[in-house]
């Protein structure tokens, strides 16, 4: 669904419906999607499996990873919190198709994943570089980019234009 030629400006419940950003499952608003799958996928699996693995053997490995999964799922949640996604798509909705990286016949849905990990990613990770962070990056925008059409390699400049953009 393009964003862009479906809100529905004319009625506001609907916009603040959307604006919202509710949770899938539980229709609560502030749903924070891409903090919680990078926060589950990048650590919390790995402690969590480090941690089973050393107290309970091959079993503990697969109970760790499944709480290490969960704490950092809500690590992740708590770190997005911070971040506004409706911040992030109001900035960037009415200019991503002027951007030099936009790629005409994409919608603002292929690009709003790169958008909101590369803010999440600059809070989450205050101190270091998108440089050397630029891996990761690469494995968390799988993670998270949902029905996007871009790949990486394309998606990697919208990621690094949030990344350096102060909301």
């Amino acid at each position: 669904m393009n964003r862009e030629t479906n809100r529905d400006d004319k009625n506001p419940q609907a916009r603040d419906a959307k604006d919202a950003n509710r949770d899938p499952i539980s229709g609560a608003p502030g749903s924070h999607p891409v903090g919680t799958a990078v926060g589950a996928a990048a650590g919390g699996i790995a402690a969590g499996a480090a941690a089973g693995t050393l107290a309970a053997g091959p079993v503990g490995t697969v109970v760790g990873a499944a709480v290490g999964a969960v704490a950092g799922g809500l690590a992740g949640k708590a770190v997005a919190e911070s971040i506004d996604p409706t911040v992030i798509d109001t900035h960037w909705e009415g200019r991503y198709q002027r951007e030099p990286y936009f790629e005409s016949g994409m919608t603002y849905d292929d690009y709003a994943p790169s958008y909101r990990l590369g803010a999440d990613a600059r809070l989450r990770n205050q101190g270091s570089t998108f440089d050397d962070l630029e891996t990761s990056l690469a494995r968390d925008y799988e993670t998270v980019k949902g029905n996007s059409r871009l790949g990486w390699e394309k998606a990697k400049r919208a990621v690094r234009a949030s990344w350096d953009t102060e909301y």
